[in-house]
């Protein structure tokens, strides 16, 4: 019976790896409290830019960046995503904390993937230069690959260069954008394309499928800065200044 969505991996495994993204959208818009709101120091000399040079008020600001903290931890999880598609292509799994994050399951190929190609500093590339290379040296039959899903080009070769000072180079070590990777396990060229333009029908397809709660999610860290402003007189952003910084000199004078 051929697929409904995509042809490299079963329409029941790609809902699932979308019901657990899903999963973690819920997650992390669930009730963003002060607390949590501050649990890394806000910047709000960049919100005072931000709302005198882009003409935002202050409490639309406020919900921008609660909306930003969101995203950031989403982020991870598209990651996980791809992960967890490719590790259903036939003849390949997931990592699932192993120290890879795909492999073959003939050892013949090892994977480590990263959702951007620039999310790492030159100190966690050697250190996943140096991986790689252990595994290619542990497992003489395998190819071992840094993906970059989200890459400037399209390409498939060996990773070989200078990294903090010292040259490196493996015959069995490659980098490779998410295209070709995705095309390599698959064994299609349009692999990527294929999931790309699937998933809104996917997507809703799995969102039908579901009892949805209506009620909106609500994000109480806003409310509760609010509420305080009532009292303290200040504006939004000095409220946040003074509850951020008020051991600052000067600042509890806000």
């Amino acid at each position: 019976m051929k697929n409904k969505y995509v042809d490299f991996i079963s329409d029941k495994h790609l809902l699932t790896c979308i019901a657990g993204l899903h999963k973690s959208y819920l997650k992390a818009k669930k009730n963003i409290t002060k607390r949590s709101f501050y649990s890394n120091k806000v910047d709000t000399i960049k919100l005072t830019f931000d709302s005198k040079f882009n003409n935002i008020d202050e409490e639309s600001l406020i919900q921008t960046e609660i909306l930003r903290q969101i995203d950031k931890s989403i982020n991870n999880s598209i990651g996980t995503f791809h992960e967890q598609i490719l590790g259903g292509i036939d003849g390949f799994e997931v990592g699932n904390l192993s120290g890879f994050d795909i492999k073959a399951t003939n050892e013949t190929l090892f994977a480590d993937i990263k959702n951007k190609h620039n999310t790492m500093n030159s100190s966690s590339a050697e250190a996943l230069f140096q991986k790689l290379a252990r595994y290619a040296d542990d497992y003489k039959k395998a190819k071992c690959y840094w993906v970059q899903i989200l890459a400037k080009n399209s390409f498939n070769e060996h990773w070989k260069g200078e990294i903090n000072g010292k040259e490196y180079s493996h015959s069995r070590v490659f980098k490779i954008s998410g295209d070709q990777f995705y095309a390599l396990l698959s064994r299609q060229d349009d692999a990527l394309l294929q999931l790309y333009k699937i998933l809104p029908f996917a997507i809703n397809d799995y969102l039908n499928s579901i009892e949805q709660n209506k009620s909106t999610l609500s994000n109480s860290a806003l409310d509760e800065i609010k509420s305080a402003t009532k009292s303290s007189e200040r504006s939004i952003l000095d409220q946040i200044t003074f509850e951020n910084y008020s051991y600052y000199l000067g600042f509890d004078n806000l």
